[in-house]
């Protein structure tokens, strides 16, 4: 991305909504400025709904969670939404040992997973029971029904707006 201001002709102001407008913050752009960029048009975080879900989460904190994942840990949750919120281990390691994109060995998919509770501590609901949970005696993971539809949504936003993950590929200018 490329901003430029104009000290000597843009205002205070101007050069604030720019740096708004780059980041998607939907500035409040002021009438003087005739030039001003159009709002970005594209759906953000801001876009989900912040209603509460099971447990106290919302789908702009689910979205938070899984941009802050490390790619792996991301795509086998994913996976697990995908299959309606419960896999077994067996099918997650299967899926992963020769995925095309994002090969995980069988032996580390539990340390891949370790970072959903590292990043729930951080951005999750206070109190909040874990997102995904373990069942080692049935060797499953499961999410919680209330969460399978709100991750959706977030995984949606995330296959629209990828510059806004962690591990995404960003864009450079020639």
């Amino acid at each position: 991305m490329r901003l430029t201001i104009d000290t000597e002709t843009d205002t205070y102001e101007q050069a604030i909504a720019a740096v708004q407008a780059a980041y998607g913050l939907r500035p409040a752009v002021p009438d003087a400025w005739r030039d001003a960029p159009a709002a970005d048009p594209r759906p953000g975080p801001q876009d989900l709904a912040d209603d509460a879900l099971t447990g106290g989460w919302t789908d702009q904190l689910l979205f938070r969670l899984i941009a802050s994942l490390a790619p792996g840990a991301r795509a086998v949750l994913r996976r697990v939404t995908e299959l309606g919120g419960t896999a077994s281990y067996d099918d997650v390691q299967r899926y992963f040992a020769e995925h095309p994109s994002t090969p995980i060995l069988p032996s580390t998919i539990g340390g891949t997973l370790t970072s959903v509770k590292a990043v729930q501590r951080r951005v999750g609901p206070d109190g909040g029971a874990p997102l995904l949970q373990r069942d080692e005696r049935a060797r499953r993971y499961q999410i919680a029904d209330g969460l399978v539809a709100g991750l959706q949504r977030a995984f949606a936003l995330a296959d629209v707006r990828p510059d806004l993950l962690r591990g995404a590929p960003v864009a450079r200018e020639p």
